[in-house]
């Protein structure tokens, strides 16, 4: 049986593509999860069109997307946090942090969409990929800071009780 794909699917084929597969996994499988279709000359003049649509609107995407990349370009976002003295944090920045320090920058990112593959548990300097379409990525450079220890104003009162 010749169906056509209306989904990616994992091990077959992309969307649009042509396959020819077992009739029992056509029928029983793909049609009625709404898969695929039967490969009829119709049904392939329908698929071209689709094709060509997504086409066009994959085009304008990337030209967005290449847009947003020369604005994120120069962007810093910085993070204050506590930390050891070795520069471990004790906590660490993800993805949704990242995402909604570009929010308060006024970029509207999907953290989905950040590529950090662990957070980031250390002080210092990184530069983070933003997998903004297929083809194009920003890359956008995150600070993470320690957080001043304010232990020695707190231990003096304690000094001062002891003393009266």
């Amino acid at each position: 049986m010749e169906v056509i794909l209306k989904e990616d699917v994992v091990n077959l084929g992309s969307r649009g593509d042509v396959v020819k597969v077992a009739d029992g996994y056509g029928r029983n499988f793909l049609l009625p999860h709404k898969l695929a279709m039967q490969a009829t000359a119709q049904n392939k003049a329908v698929i071209d069109q689709m094709k060509a649509a997504a086409a066009r609107r994959s085009a304008t995407e990337k030209a967005q997307a290449q847009e947003l990349v020369i604005k994120l370009e120069p962007v810093v976002v910085s993070f204050t946090r506590k930390s050891g003295e070795q520069g471990h944090l004790f906590g660490s920045v993800t993805s949704a942090d990242i995402a909604a320090g570009l929010e308060a920058q006024g970029f509207e990112v999907d953290r989905r969409k950040i590529q950090l593959n662990e957070p980031l548990k250390t002080v210092g300097d990184f530069t983070v990929g933003i997998k903004l379409h297929r083809e194009v990525t920003a890359h956008v450079k995150v600070k993470v800071m320690a957080e001043a220890a304010e232990e020695a104003p707190a231990a003096e009162p304690a000094k001062e009780a002891l003393a009266e």
